[in-house]
């Protein structure tokens, strides 16, 4: 699984060199080039994205006590991620020098007001794509703490289950034990049965045997 997981980082950081290259060159483009490459760039985030949900995937299937570490890696390369995105924003709405001197004039000459009004919309842009930003982010928090917390049940109904068999082999023990008990009990009492029923017929025997003695000096001395 961690070599998988490797695999992953090595193509991450292929893919996010080369989209940091390219979105850098974006505010210098114009035109038709400009689009070809701001689509280029958003077909490989979207492979970014895909790539990190296979991370995240290899990361819920690796060992509970080594999950800690790789949880820290696919974390930062979240936070890696993130800042792509809101460079790539940030670069497709940035005015190239060439879209300038269109709006403003190779003199310079064309209004000021314009110039603030591109500024302000563009402020207001930058503004609302932080909000998008915040909520996707509270979002994913929302939906991290949904899966810990489910495998954290997960967890607890595993030890509840192992606790339930442990549970049920002590009864079975105890089930056998009461039976050996019983077993023996009856053993027991058959034996003290027994030993009762001898020492009556010892007591018998030496009845019989006393008596005898007592007769047989009865009659001898009444012979005489």
């Amino acid at each position: 699984m961690s070599s998988d997981f490797e695999a992953y980082e090595q193509d991450f950081g292929t893919l996010t060199a080369e989209i940091t290259n390219k979105i850098g060159r974006i505010p210098k483009l114009a035109g038709e080039e400009k689009t070809q490459l701001v689509l280029n760039v958003d077909k490989q985030l979207e492979e970014v994205r895909e790539l990190m949900e296979q991370m995240d995937l290899e990361v819920r299937e690796i060992p509970i006590q080594s999950r800690a570490m790789y949880n820290s890696r696919l974390k930062s390369y979240k936070q890696e991620m993130e800042k792509l995105e809101k460079d790539f924003k940030r670069s497709r709405i940035a005015y190239s020098d060439e879209v300038r001197n269109e709006l403003l004039g190779d003199d310079g000459s064309s209004s000021e007001t314009q110039l603030i009004k591109l500024r302000e919309e563009r402020a207001h842009l930058l503004d609302n794509t932080e909000r998008l930003e915040r909520s996707s982010r509270r979002l994913e928090a929302g939906y991290q703490i949904a899966v810990e917390t489910e495998q954290v049940g997960q967890e607890i109904l595993a030890n509840l289950h192992s606790d339930r068999e442990k549970i049920q082999r002590s009864r079975d023990r105890l089930r056998e034990t009461d039976a050996n008990l019983g077993k023996s009990s009856r053993i027991l009492t058959g034996m003290l049965r027994r030993i009762i029923q001898n020492r009556i017929l010892v007591f018998i025997l030496g009845a019989i045997i006393l008596l005898t003695i007592v007769l047989a000096i009865y009659f001898n001395l009444r012979g005489h």
